[in-house]
């Protein structure tokens, strides 16, 4: 806080407003967002949760994609696996909210330091209802 700033603008909630006048709006018409703007309940089930199977190309394998993988999706609430493939790519399985699986994918187009994505597939494919993040194989 400023000690020069009127008492006004250094009091939370005295501006003229909430902080998020979106959130308010939002809720009073029953809309869940996490931020004004984002797209909800498109290509997602009833329950808001996607479903997007990702195999990511490149130098992948042997620098610890699959953990780091693994430890980007828990940290965003999203379930799944990863696993290496014969042909030396990554594949991974992504369910959870929209803007979490997004992200996710999103980190999949860097991977973790040491690797050399050239480029990641996403396919849509319907959610089953996973728990939890495993590293397979």
């Amino acid at each position: 806080m400023f000690p020069t700033a009127p008492a006004d603008v250094r009091q939370a909630g005295k501006r003229g407003g909430p902080p998020f006048p979106w959130r308010t709006a939002d809720a009073a018409a029953g809309v869940v967002r996490s931020r004004p703007g984002e797209p909800q309940g498109r290509g997602c089930d009833p329950e808001g949760v996607i479903r997007r199977r990702v195999v990511v190309h490149g130098f992948v394998q042997g620098v610890g994609f699959r953990v780091s993988l693994a430890r980007a999706a828990d940290s965003r609430g999203v379930a799944g696996w990863v696993r290496n493939r014969p042909d030396g790519a990554v594949e991974a399985v992504l369910e959870g909210e929209p803007a979490a699986v997004g992200s996710v994918v999103r980190w999949c187009g860097d991977g973790p330091r040491g690797a050399e994505v050239s480029e990641v597939e996403t396919f849509a494919e319907e959610a089953e209802g996973l728990s939890g993040f495993t590293v397979r194989g």
